[in-house]
């Protein structure tokens, strides 16, 4: 095998709330897993980004960083897509600047935009 296949486990208290948020950022859900009554974990995936949100480690959610890197012509878009949607977007800095979007547990993705517009 000459690639490695990562999805990040995001960590949520609620996993269908969780899916319910994701979805208004363009997320499809790909498949839930549920145990007795509860919904443990579900991926949802946008344009090959894959996330894993789950509720089994409670102590860990809201402590997730997702570094997502869009194309230069994409981030404006997407920007406008997702404040359309009604989800806070903010800017922020990390050696360069950064579209930040952060769910309902605190988790976030980070978003560079161009150095060249930095």
């Amino acid at each position: 095998m000459n690639r490695w296949y990562t999805r990040a486990i995001v960590p949520v208290a609620d996993v269908h709330q969780s899916v319910v948020f994701y979805a208004r950022l363009g997320f499809g859900e790909d498949w839930r897993h549920p145990e007795a009554s509860q919904l443990l974990v579900a991926q949802v995936s946008r344009q090959g980004c894959e996330l894993l949100l789950s509720c089994q480690w409670p102590t860990r959610k809201g402590h997730s960083l997702t570094f997502i890197s869009l194309d230069d012509d994409e981030i404006d878009a997407v920007r406008a897509e997702f404040e359309r949607n009604g989800v806070e977007v903010r800017d922020g800095h990390w050696g360069y600047r950064l579209m930040i979007v952060e769910d309902p547990d605190g988790n976030q993705l980070l978003f560079p935009y161009s150095q060249a517009r930095s």
